[in-house]
C-alpha cells in the first residue's frame, strides 16, 4: 500500500471536503508541527479522528517550523512528515502549509470539528469561528517533542552505581 496519495494541496483538500459534506459525512481537522512524531501526537490524533468521518491534518512546512519552533527545528523535513503522518490509519490527509497559522487552511475546509491539544483555551483556537465546534483533546503529560528534542541532547541517563 502506498500512503503518499494522502498528502494533497489545499485545493484538491477543498473539493475533498466539498464532496463529504455533500455525502453528510463529518470532516475534522487539526494541525501542528509533527517534527518528532510521539505517543502524545497519536492520542491527539486518533482521539480527533473518533469526532468524525475524515480528518484532515494541517502541516507546518520547515519555514513555518523554524519561524516558530527556533533555527534548530525542524529535525524532519516537511516530505518526511508529511509521509510518516500519511501513513497513520487516522489520517486521511495531509495538506502542508506554509504560514505561521492554519487560519487559511481552516476557512477554506470549514471543518465540523475543529481540534487542538488542551494547552490551547477555547477563545485562543485560530479558525474557530469556521468550524462547528472546537474539541479540546488532553494532552499525555510529558510528551512534547521539545522534551524528546532535550532528552536526546543530553543523551540517555546512566544508573548510579
Amino acid at each position: 500500500m502506498n500512503t503518499s496519495g494522502k498528502v494533497i494541496p489545499l485545493k484538491k483538500a477543498a473539493a475533498l471536503r466539498t464532496a463529504l459534506k455533500r455525502r453528510g459525512k463529518k470532516a475534522v481537522f487539526t494541525n501542528g508541527c509533527f517534527d518528532l512524531l510521539h505517543a502524545g501526537h497519536i492520542t491527539v490524533l486518533e482521539k480527533a479522528r473518533s469526532l468524525g468521518d475524515f480528518l484532515f491534518l494541517g502541516l507546518n512546512s520547515d519555514a513555518s517550523v523554524r519561524r516558530l519552533k527556533g533555527p534548530g527545528r525542524p529535525f524532519n523535513k516537511t516530505a518526511d512528515r508529511a509521509r510518516v503522518l500519511a501513513a497513520l490509519s487516522a489520517v486521511d490527509a495531509v495538506v502542508v502549509f506554509g504560514e505561521d497559522t492554519p487560519l487559511r487552511l481552516i476557512s477554506a475546509l470549514r471543518p465540523d470539528v475543529l481540534v487542538k491539544g488542551g494547552d490551547y483555551g477555547r477563545s485562543s483556537v485560530v479558525g474557530r469561528e469556521f468550524s462547528g465546534r472546537v474539541a479540546l483533546i488532553p494532552l499525555l503529560k510529558g510528551r512534547s517533542t521539545t522534551a524528546l528534542a532535550g532528552k536526546m541532547c543530553r543523551g540517555p541517563r546512566r544508573s548510579a552505581r
